[in-house]
């Protein structure tokens, strides 16, 4: 993974990141993946599953503002959350940061990561260690989605790329079962991969969604240690649209403090660039108010 102490993250053999590695601070192969936490010298802590980067002490902020705030401030009342992967505890510490909701419930697959997280990353990690709102399970999100009776407001898929263990979390099946857990006024949220490095599978992506979800929309947002530094959620509703539902008055009332996420960049982050709209022609919404 890292020679004379750098960890280098390559994509397809056309591009690499890498990172001064400090120290090895955890390193365990469990069933599913190669799960590695590394001091970095400019980056702080650092969770790479099998080579690949998840998270940064440095910026983890972005990624988890953007794959909650976004949706909980879309949807009028959330009140129950479920959150798929998301093993390192950030999206479970920013949805928990808001009032309105009464259950969190996460599903992580890898105890590897939860273990690796609550030991040597707790930045993001601390509210695993027990919050009265969160149910923790270790286990397959693909399973508990077609299994659980359970109707939750907004739904996360915090997910890695769709190789290993996530590759069943970008497929028809699964986001009917989502559909199905949704409550009426239900948002789902899910990691998108990268305009430039993952065209094709955010097509196929967007093109699941539509066949399942009335509304549906991709956003944007910039990070430093993912490949090519700008990356995509997706957003799919029963109904709620990312702009003509979103009340920014909201955000001032909840009295949050936030790294990243505010409200003109809620808005902005669906305004996405030119090569981007005409790739997805016809697979995402335009919010009504801005072109």
């Amino acid at each position: 993974m890292h020679s004379n102490l750098w960890v280098e993250e390559v994509f397809e053999d056309i591009y690499g990141m890498r990172f001064k590695v400090e120290k090895v601070l955890y390193s365990q192969k469990s069933e599913f993946q190669t799960v590695d936490v590394v001091e970095t010298k400019g980056h702080g802590k650092m969770l790479l599953n099998d080579g690949l980067v998840m998270i940064t002490e440095r910026d983890e902020f972005v990624y988890h503002d953007m794959i909650t705030h976004v949706p909980l401030f879309v949807h009028p009342n959330p009140k129950k959350v479920l959150v798929i992967g998301g093993g390192d505890g950030g999206t479970a510490r920013e949805v928990l940061r808001h009032a309105a909701v009464e259950k969190c419930v996460m599903v992580e697959i890898d105890k590897c990561v939860i273990d690796a997280c609550i030991e040597h990353i707790p930045q993001t990690s601390e509210v695993l260690k027990g919050h009265e709102k969160l149910e923790l399970i270790v286990g397959d999100g693909v399973k508990y989605a077609k299994e659980t009776t359970e109707k939750f407001d907004v739904i996360i898929v915090d997910s890695t790329d769709p190789i290993g263990p996530a590759a069943p979390l970008f497929g028809p099946e699964f986001y009917n079962d989502i559909y199905s857990c949704l409550s009426e006024n239900g948002i789902v949220v899910s990691q998108g991969e990268s305009p430039f490095f993952n065209a094709d599978v955010q097509k196929s992506m967007l093109e699941v969604l539509n066949g399942i979800f009335p509304k549906v929309f991709i956003y944007n947002f910039s990070n430093l240690s993912y490949p090519g530094g700008y990356w995509s959620f997706t957003f799919a509703s029963k109904g709620l649209e990312p702009i003509k539902d979103f009340d920014a008055s909201r955000v001032d009332a909840s009295k949050l403090e936030f790294n990243y996420y505010n409200k003109g960049l809620h808005t902005s982050a669906f305004m996405i660039p030119s090569f981007h709209r005409k790739h997805l022609k016809g697979l995402i919404q335009n919010p009504e108010t801005l072109f």
